[in-house]
């Protein structure tokens, strides 16, 4: 029993359900690229949630990816809380520097390379309308990857962490307000259910309401009615939940206030309900990433062009210089980086944030209606996954140590 508890720890460690669901997912788009289509696409339950189709990629995105991005927010809360590498929070304001140069720096990179190439081109401006694709981070990736180089305890993983959710974050509202669906625009007073889902938990959090379930199924869904009527990416439901579930020691935004260290949750193992909600969910969410990764990273091999090169370059060199001045900028100003991380950490925390690969595909969907344009789009998101090798191999170089306790 031991054994096979060892064998699936190091499968959920090493991410192997996502690895696989990536090379599944190239593999049936370019072997049975219709059945392909059919699986992730085609309706797999008759009716609708809210007027969207119950497909295998609704599924995925619009509800299994809240736990996931939830589990994201539980690591957060924890660097911010006492003792931790983003603690005290104004710690947290360097990764934030971080990430406007993760947004700014991969568009000025794009920018440039696409006016150096086709600056007097017919289609100028049609290709430039995708400097959105390199703005995005596949946070999955991300998080293995630092992992795999930083190791689980080294505060670079918080930073990285908290980076590419606001950056995600970024990258969602930048889908909802320059690429819409012109059938579903934005409707931001919808947003009022999310923050309604906001005060519920913090009226049950000051009521002392000491387990996770009602957290997660009164705001969290509050927060994604919230999310999905106002036709923003619902993904990001728990984010704005997760830190009001009351923990061991909390000192932060809103609520301050000591937890009793041993007290049992309804459901739980005798910790805080937020370590009770990330232990019920985190073996399903590992493994539920094989098909987070099937649903999306599904691109047939398309010829390559001026366009893949710029959409890689904007990811690998834009996102690390851009994070890297805009953080060392603000280490200079009096925002230090996360304690016991230093600038060879900031750089490969910065090349790791490069890995688009599925959200970028996502918005290079969104980006360019035509076929041509979208392909060679495409292709230079999938090769940013080249990042996850590139990383590893850059923190061997710089002699990057890695924290596991």
């Amino acid at each position: 029993m031991s054994a096979n508890k060892g064998i699936l720890g190091k499968i959920q460690e090493y991410s192997i359900p996502l690895i696989a669901g990536v090379f599944a997912a190239l593999f049936a788009a370019n072997s049975a690229p219709e059945w392909y289509h059919h699986v992730v696409h085609g309706t797999m339950l008759p009716g609708s949630i809210l007027g969207h189709e119950i497909t295998l990629h609704f599924v995925i995105n619009d509800l299994f990816m809240v736990l996931f991005f939830g589990i994201a927010a539980k690591e957060i809360t924890d660097a911010i809380l006492p003792g931790g590498s983003l603690n005290p929070p104004s710690k947290a304001i360097n990764p934030l520097l971080g990430t406007l140069g993760g947004v700014v720096g991969p568009v000025g990179v794009f920018f440039l390379l696409v006016h150096m190439l086709f600056d007097g081109e017919p289609n100028y401006a049609e290709v430039a309308n995708g400097w959105g694709v390199p703005t995005a981070t596949d946070i999955a990736l991300a998080w293995l990857v630092a992992r795999l180089v930083f190791g689980a305890k080294h505060p670079a993983v918080n930073f990285l962490l908290l980076l590419a959710v606001a950056d995600d974050a970024i990258g969602l509202g930048i889908i909802a307000v320059f690429y819409p669906d012109p059938a579903h625009l934005p409707a931001p007073v919808m947003l009022l259910f999310t923050l309604g889902g906001m005060v519920a938990s913090l009226v049950m959090r000051k009521q002392g309401v000491r387990s996770w379930v009602p957290y997660v199924v009164i705001g969290g869904g509050l927060s994604w009615l919230g999310l999905i009527l106002a036709h923003l990416h619902p993904a990001l439901a728990l984010v704005f939940i997760v830190p009001f579930l009351p923990a061991e020691r909390v000192q932060m935004g809103l609520i301050a206030e000591e937890e009793d260290v041993g007290a049992t949750t309804a459901i739980g193992h005798g910790h805080s309900p937020l370590e009770a909600f990330e232990h019920f969910f985190k073996a399903f969410v590992d493994y539920g990433l094989f098909f987070f990764a099937f649903a999306n990273a599904g691109v047939a091999f398309a010829n390559m062009g001026a366009l893949t090169w710029i959409i890689l370059a904007s990811l690998v060199v834009g996102k690390t210089v851009g994070i890297f001045l805009m953080s060392f900028l603000g280490k200079l100003v009096g925002f230090p980086l996360p304690s016991g991380m230093d600038l060879k950490a900031l750089t490969v925390a910065g090349l790791v944030a490069g890995l688009g690969l599925t959200v970028a595909l996502f918005v290079a969907g969104e980006a360019y209606p035509s076929e041509a344009l979208q392909g060679e789009a495409k292709m230079g998101a999938l090769f940013s996954g080249a990042v996850f090798v590139l990383a590893i191999v850059v923190g061997k170089v710089l002699r990057i140590e890695k924290v596991t306790e």
